[in-house]
């Protein structure tokens, strides 16, 4: 309790969204809490040190929550220094690039199940856009070092949910990727549906 009223309003802001979205970079929390210059936006974290751990991809400080950052903001998803940290960062890229979607979630659990028929399937995350009288479903993957079988597999589920009516409407299938060839091979997989295809670099 001592902890959390010695943190400022912004302070306890970053690290509940490093409670969100579990590892995060130094240009994101920039983007995402005007923490305006470089210089600025890591004072700002090493105010925050108590509460966080880092390590070092492809060169960029990766932060994210560690024992006392996680009581503060009651946290009970331990994270730890991981290789495969660029799949929640091309994440949180494509989070900010969309604006931020007020009713974006990280990953949700689709299914259906009736008469014996069951289909579920992990996105890695789901948001909603409005324009009345519809309730449209955006769909996020992130293809960043997944088997294109493993990808084939889940857009299969997706057209077979689609097909259920679990939508109540065709959704958006937002891919980010990692290279030309890939962003081929996902088109033709997902033929028919709406979707669309970002390159990591795209987002940048």
């Amino acid at each position: 309790m001592f902890a959390t009223r010695m943190l400022n309003s912004r302070q306890e802001q970053i690290l509940l969204n490093l409670k969100r979205f579990d590892y995060m970079t130094v240009k994101q929390l920039q983007q995402l809490h005007d923490l305006k210059s470089d210089s600025n936006a890591y004072r700002v974290m090493r105010q925050l040190e108590p509460y966080t751990s880092v390590f070092k991809d492809d060169g960029v400080n990766v932060y994210y929550l560690n024992k006392e950052g996680r009581g503060v903001v009651n946290s009970k998803k331990i994270r730890k220094k991981l290789t495969t940290a660029q799949h929640y960062l091309m994440r949180n890229d494509l989070y900010i690039y969309l604006g931020m979607p007020g009713t974006w979630q990280n990953e949700i659990r689709m299914k259906y199940d009736l008469n014996n028929e069951k289909i579920t399937v992990v996105a890695d995350a789901h948001y909603t856009s409005f324009s009345y009288p519809y309730k449209k479903h955006h769909i996020i993957e992130i293809d960043h070092t997944q088997k294109m079988k493993k990808n084939e597999i889940k857009i299969e589920k997706y057209r077979r949910l689609i097909q259920k009516g679990v939508f109540n409407g065709m959704p958006r299938l937002i891919w980010v990727t990692t290279t030309p060839y890939r962003k081929e091979v996902l088109s033709d997989l997902m033929e028919g549906l709406d979707y669309q295809i970002y390159l990591k670099e795209d987002l940048l």
